[in-house]
């Protein structure tokens, strides 16, 4: 079952991506990891800031912000998306205090499920 859904959004830079998030749009910190990542919610949607890294998706290019549902048991909603014919991309990452699982919807859309690990992150 999916708990919260929330956006990310590749930057080339967390803090001046965090600078504009919060003096231009307005948009509230919910936590910042230094160079790492952050966190900004606005009336309900959170949107997690990440810095490029080289296999990854180039800031303001196709891929650059995916959707991401945040569920219990990443394993179990895996089996369930795949019994409804979801494809996933590669192996399931192992990611620091997360585990993650990446999609896409019928267009090509980028989607990830992701599983907090206990005691890590509230």
């Amino acid at each position: 079952m999916i708990k919260k859904a929330s956006a990310t959004v590749y930057v080339s830079d967390v803090d001046s991506a965090l600078k504009f998030y919060t003096d231009v749009l307005g948009m509230k910190v919910k936590s910042h990891w230094g160079k790492d990542y952050a966190e900004l919610e606005t009336n309900g949607m959170t949107i997690g800031l990440h810095p490029a890294t080289q296999s990854g998706p180039k800031p303001g290019t196709s891929g650059s912000i995916s959707i991401g549902l945040e569920v219990d048991d990443l394993d179990a909603t895996i089996s369930e998306f795949k019994e409804k014919r979801v494809v996933f991309h590669g192996k399931v990452v192992e990611d620091g205090p997360v585990r993650l699982a990446f999609f896409g919807d019928p267009d090509g859309n980028a989607f990830y499920l992701t599983q907090v690990k206990r005691g890590t992150w509230g």
